[in-house]
């Protein structure tokens, strides 16, 4: 079992950043893979970014260049550092762990509005 606690969304104007933290219950080291994920309304849940214990990342194309997926082991935190932010990044964010067995672990989400 592991726990997923998500802080740091709020409403920010274009143009604008937000930092995301997800702190879990276990090591990091011990999770095959942390991501972000995002849902808007009436949309699909998608991919934002994942990282590996390693840290290796992987981003999706509409937020290269703006958003850095980053872990802190020492805190069981991955943090989610999001820039130029624009009216189409409003989302509930959602962290996410996979398990190497896989199985998967998902925060409750953090409402993330971009807005003037």
């Amino acid at each position: 079992q592991v726990q997923l606690v998500e802080s740091g969304g709020g409403l920010v104007q274009p143009g604008g950043s937000l930092r995301l933290s997800c702190t879990t219950s276990r090591s990091i080291f011990s999770i095959a893979v942390m991501g972000w994920y995002r849902q808007a309304p009436g949309k699909e849940r998608e991919l934002v970014a994942t990282i590996t214990p390693r840290g290796k990342t992987i981003s999706a194309d509409s937020v290269k260049g703006r958003f850095t997926i980053s872990g802190d082991n020492a805190k069981n935190t991955v943090n989610l550092q999001m820039n130029s932010l624009k009216p189409e990044d409003t989302a509930v964010y959602y962290c996410k762990a996979t398990m190497s067995f896989g199985y998967s672990y998902w925060g409750q989400g953090t409402q993330v509005t971009v807005s003037s």
